[in-house]
């Protein structure tokens, strides 16, 4: 057996910096939930913009993250990590400064290759440094930063849009400072030695390909039912143009050299599991929880602030979820029974949450929310753990960026289709209570309640009530499958040399034979 790489004082450390880069890259996503109502009101935007706003994130994110993976092949790890939270720092700068949705819009998509680029080498960084038997102990930890960072997230964006003397735009300046602390403690703490594969080339025409077809499908499922009809010219061109834009990308990359996403990776049947799980939770948990702080604010009334703190039950029931699965793992070396409770209790809780309305005690929705939240817990990191431990060590990149791109890409398909279905019960709904005038303006105008009367507001917290259960329950099925993915996965006992050693031992192997 060969001696570790890294001692556990230098994980340690490590994780100091990595913690915090993964921390403000969620607190991207996170912190504009509670603020965007009132962003999107002073920005004069459309339920639809509002979709946009979380979903462009999301599609960089999600669309650069196997570029990432291939870039660690290439260069040093530290210094891409770096640069992630430096083009995150751009973006957070850019989006502070915005004077419409467009420039808004534009700075997401920086502020998303950043956040792509730290989600995908945090996880890549850990795999190398730690082995499988390991990792759950500090996979718990990083569910714990995610369970904080979201949290966190909703409630400090709340407080500022709630303070007048900072309002919403620093939303999005709070995050420079976090990542630059960051960018000095990975400089101080992280030490990884370069390792070069030799004669590796990134596939620029497969990711454009990818990103092309996902990005017209979303714009797609996006302006359906609100700028055309769902049966019209416009979505058979869309469609058609998506669904043949990606079937290319498979053609490409299963004849590319080094490919963005390599398919021969899933002939692994617990890669090829729990990217399809991975992806369908990504629909199912950005999808159905994006919306509930416009439920909070619109359905219950609540203020920004009120509904960071309504949030509280949701981040809870993850953090503990996944901190005590991830030190029953590591104690005890089984992962398989994690997983398959998290997929059932997800599913529950969409269940749960699909029967909230506008007269819904805090009380009820909470129980719903910390039940959901627990479900995400199991599920999310162990997913990722199950699926290195089955791996080659010289594919850990791969897989691990490969499980993190169908992640977000879920994310990002149910935002859009979920904001969509959103967007189009809204309008139905105003347009049956106020007549085809109420949404003659080209989308569902996000409503500003303060300068409205008592009954009109009334009538539209039962819309945006009706039309977010009814998300939970498209959500529901989607978790469902999530589960009968999972239920399939062999369990494999967790394997006790880290990445780096273990790609050391197969380098030895390979060159005695």
């Amino acid at each position: 057996m060969t001696t570790p790489t890294h001692s556990r004082r230098d994980i340690v450390q490590a994780m100091s910096g990595l913690m915090l880069g993964m921390f403000v890259s969620i607190l991207a996503s996170t912190i504009v939930s509670n603020a965007l109502p009132r962003i999107i009101s002073d920005l004069n935007g459309s339920q639809s913009v509002y979709t946009w706003v979380v979903t462009t994130e999301l599609l960089a994110m999600t669309a650069t993250v196997p570029l990432w993976g291939k870039l660690a092949d290439l260069y040093s790890r530290k210094l891409l990590i770096q640069s992630s939270l430096g083009l995150f720092v751009v973006g957070s700068l850019i989006a502070g400064s915005a004077q419409n949705v467009e420039v808004l819009i534009a700075s997401r998509v920086v502020q998303g290759l950043g956040a792509g680029g730290m989600t995908a080498l945090a996880t890549i960084v850990m795999a190398a440094m730690i082995p499988p038997r390991e990792l759950g102990r500090y996979s718990g930890l990083f569910g714990a930063v995610f369970g904080v960072g979201t949290v966190a997230g909703p409630l400090i964006g709340g407080l500022l849009v709630d303070t007048s003397w900072l309002g919403w735009r620093w939303c999005f300046f709070i995050g420079v400072p976090f990542s630059l602390a960051a960018i000095y403690l990975l400089q101080k703490t992280l030490h990884l030695p370069l390792v070069r594969k030799e004669n590796v080339q990134i596939d620029y025409l497969g990711a454009a390909l990818i990103v092309g077809g996902v990005s017209t499908l979303l714009v797609w499922s996006t302006l359906a039912g609100n700028k055309f009809d769902w049966w019209s010219a416009w979505t058979a061109v869309l469609v058609a143009t998506g669904l043949a834009l990606l079937v290319l990308a498979v053609w490409v990359e299963s004849r590319a050299k080094d490919p963005i996403v390599p398919l021969t990776i899933f002939r692994n049947r617990t890669v090829a599991l729990t990217t399809i799980a991975s992806a369908l939770v990504g629909v199912a948990m950005f999808g159905g929880t994006v919306f509930l702080s416009q439920y909070f604010q619109i359905a219950l009334g609540k203020t920004p602030t009120q509904a960071g703190l309504l949030s509280l039950p949701l981040i809870f029931g993850l953090l503990v979820s996944s901190t005590l699965a991830g030190q029953l793992i590591t104690r005890f070396g089984r992962w398989k029974a994690f997983l398959v409770s998290g997929g059932a209790i997800t599913v529950g809780g969409m269940l749960l949450l699909s029967t909230i309305d506008a007269k819904t005690t805090v009380f009820n929705v909470s129980v719903f929310m910390a039940v959901l939240g627990a479900g995400l817990g199991l599920l999310m990191q162990n997913l990722v753990l199950a699926a290195q431990n089955d791996v080659a060590a010289k594919d850990l990149g791969a897989t691990t960026s490969t499980l993190t791109f169908f992640r977000s890409l879920g994310g990002a398909i149910g935002v859009s289709a979920l904001g969509a279905v959103l967007a189009n019960k809204v309008t139905s709904l105003m347009t049956e209570k106020f007549g085809p005038m109420a949404t003659s303006g080209g989308g569902s105008k996000v409503p500003d309640l303060s300068v409205l009367p008592a009954p009109v507001r009334e009538i539209i917290a039962d819309i945006y009530a009706t039309a977010t259960a009814e998300l939970f329950l498209v959500a529901a099925p989607i978790a469902a499958l999530a589960l009968l993915a999972v239920m399939f996965i062999k369990e494999k006992p967790l394997k006790t040399q880290s990445g780096d050693d273990r790609l050391k031992a197969e380098a030895e192997l390979a060159a005695t034979h």
